[in-house]
């Protein structure tokens, strides 16, 4: 195995090498001026990575909405991945993850009062959003980091604690979308997934190895669990939370880049068995998938549950012709942003006063 992942790495490190000066000639022709940025005269906050796979970025884009919609009007703006639509298209209370994508759906289902809106061409669709919402405050740009067409006002970028850019190498050899120095656009850093209960000498070793620059400011957060909550709320018994906390087994039921720490976590708090079905990042489930996750579950013995994450629960919740058994016994876990270090107030801080500094000028549309 070890021989095979040389000859593996000899083969994918020109590959590598040539994709790292296609994206390394990019961002200088971006700032150069060779490649022209759209500005918009609004607050634009872009929340992104420089790596492929899982780093938090949907429950960091939930916090902002939730912190932010109190007192501004805000929408969001994604891509819309996996969807099976094109173009412009807001996301509406019967709107469903194929037609906007599993993440904008799941915000807009949590934040029915955030404008939810999905579009491949950032420029367009905040041109879009701004002719249909007129009073509209800010735009929150997910998995924006890249796409540099739009001249963002403050950009946040998300490392994953587990998985330090400082260690990674460009794709298809590694995980990095562009080289680790391109950090210096992000106004905030945010390393995620972090350790609860991290001790100081952690938090220092990986910002020497990370770097900032002076004018970064750097936060680190850690996801919180909720209580599982019925992916099918009318077939679950009334007993719900009570059948979890019996002896009951767990197929853990994951379309996520990194189930790891769900798994942990459940493992850590029910001490059940834990069989893992692991499928595709974002795969939209067909009634195959189904048919599998049953079989899989009348495996496992009498007192048996189902537990996927928010995200697949999107997807799952609509197939309405499911196994009975299954919608009795299908729970979600929910899950939050949390700031390590007493920093929940210094980013807070820091967000809403950018928002209301740079809204004073929000009141012409270039066009």
């Amino acid at each position: 195995m070890k021989r095979i992942r040389i000859i593996l790495s000899f083969i994918l490190l020109p590959l590598s090498i040539l994709y790292g000066i296609i994206i390394f000639l990019r961002n200088k022709f971006y700032d150069w001026g060779v490649f022209k940025s759209h500005k918009f005269n609004m607050p634009l906050v872009s929340v992104g990575n420089v790596t492929v796979g899982g780093t938090g970025k949907t429950p960091h884009v939930e916090y902002l909405a939730e912190l932010l919609k109190q007192e501004f009007s805000v929408a969001t703006l994604s891509r819309g991945y996996k969807r099976k639509t094109r173009g412009f298209r807001l996301a509406g209370e019967n709107s469903t993850a194929r037609e906007v994508g599993d993440e904008p759906r799941q915000i807009q289902q949590k934040y029915p009062d955030v404008t939810v809106a999905v579009d491949g061409n950032r420029v367009r669709g905040i041109k879009k959003l701004r002719q249909q919402q007129p009073g509209l405050d800010l735009v929150l740009l997910d998995d924006a980091y890249q796409h540099r067409k739009v001249d963002v006002n403050l950009s946040i970028l998300l490392i994953d604690y587990n998985r330090p850019i400082s260690r990674d190498f460009m794709l298809p050899l590694g995980n990095l979308r562009e080289q680790a120095f391109e950090k210096r656009r992000a106004n905030i850093i945010i390393i995620t997934k972090s350790p609860p209960d991290m001790q100081p000498i952690q938090r220092r070793i990986f910002l020497d190895r990370l770097k900032p620059y002076p004018y970064q400011s750097v936060f680190f957060t850690t996801l919180e669990y909720g209580e599982p909550r019925p992916v099918f709320p009318e077939a679950a018994p009334k007993d719900a939370s009570g059948k979890l906390h019996q002896q009951s087994s767990i197929l853990l039921t994951t379309a996520i880049a990194d189930p790891r720490p769900l798994k942990n976590y459940l493992q850590e708090k029910f001490s059940r068995q834990i069989v893992s079905l692991k499928f595709a990042d974002h795969r939209n489930f067909s009634q195959g998938d189904i048919r599998k996750i049953h079989q899989r579950y009348n495996r496992l013995g009498d007192e048996r549950v189902v537990i996927t994450t928010e995200k697949d629960a999107i997807r799952l919740s609509g197939f309405t012709d499911m196994p009975g058994e299954l919608k009795e016994n299908m729970y979600y876990i929910p899950i939050r942003v949390k700031f390590l270090n007493d920093r929940t107030s210094d980013f807070n801080q820091q967000i809403i006063e950018y928002v209301r500094k740079n809204k004073k000028h929000n009141f012409l549309y270039p066009g």
